[in-house]
């Protein structure tokens, strides 16, 4: 049976948070690490170095993880967040050293009847 809210590959999100902070000093590697800790307690994970990634169900939701970290920014060093659909995120291709490997897949979804 189809839910009109089911998960669509074009609906989904993935944010994207792409970063480049100092770390120098005492004060900026504690900023970094503040920082970074904010999005792991958020949900995100470290896709590469300094790029981390969240699962989002729609662009409402993404839309909600933007202001977050807007909220957290460092008062140094450059923030991206970018969106990308489901859909665009599993045509990622992934190779560690000359070997392809799968992109990440969307976490499971829980129904409720």
């Amino acid at each position: 049976m189809s839910n009109w809210r089911e998960l669509s590959e074009f609906r989904a999100m993935w944010s994207l948070v792409m970063f480049d902070l100092p770390v120098k000093t005492p004060t900026e590697r504690k900023s970094y690490q503040r920082f970074r800790q904010a999005l792991l307690n958020k949900g995100f994970v470290a896709m590469q170095y300094s790029i981390y990634m969240r699962f989002c169900h729609d662009a409402e939701s993404l839309e909600t993880h933007v202001k977050f970290v807007r909220s957290i920014l460092p008062p140094k060093g450059e923030v991206r967040v970018m969106g990308v659909t489901d859909k665009q995120f599993k045509r990622c291709q992934v190779f560690v050293g000359c070997q392809p490997l799968p992109a990440e897949t969307a976490p499971k979804q829980l129904e409720f009847f």
